[in-house]
């Protein structure tokens, strides 16, 4: 089963990863959401909103704007990091990403080839 996380303010996607009041879960079985739940931000504290997410067993987060540290984080976890999502309904850039139109305006990186010898497949920037 799949889990997506959308980071939540004034019910829709947070533009930023750090000012999220809450967490909006979507659990995905056969790319249908199939319950959704409400996860509270723990304290923000440096890491502490990536490392609360991989405990919680999180496939996909999709944000706004977020931090390089965040992306890390959620890199080392294996945690698919979808960035640069419009603000819509978090419910709305879910059924997005399952349908593959989601529209992403910033960088989306996930957690392919760290090192040198990845050459960049899998990785969009743009200018």
């Amino acid at each position: 089963m799949k889990r997506v996380a959308v980071p939540t303010a004034n019910g829709l996607l947070s533009p930023h990863f750090g000012g999220s009041e809450y967490f909006s879960i979507f659990n995905i079985e056969n790319n249908k959401i199939v319950s959704e739940e409400i996860l509270p931000t723990p304290e923000h504290l440096t890491g502490s909103y990536p490392n609360f997410l991989a405990e919680q067993n999180i496939t996909d987060i999709i944000v706004g704007g977020i931090g390089g540290k965040a992306i890390e984080i959620f890199n080392k976890f294996n945690i698919n990091v979808y960035a640069g999502a419009n603000v819509l309904l978090p419910k709305q850039v879910t059924e997005q990403l399952l349908e593959g139109t989601l529209a992403l305006t910033g960088n989306s990186c996930n957690h392919e080839g760290d090192g040198p010898e990845s050459h960049g497949e899998g990785h969009h920037h743009h200018n």
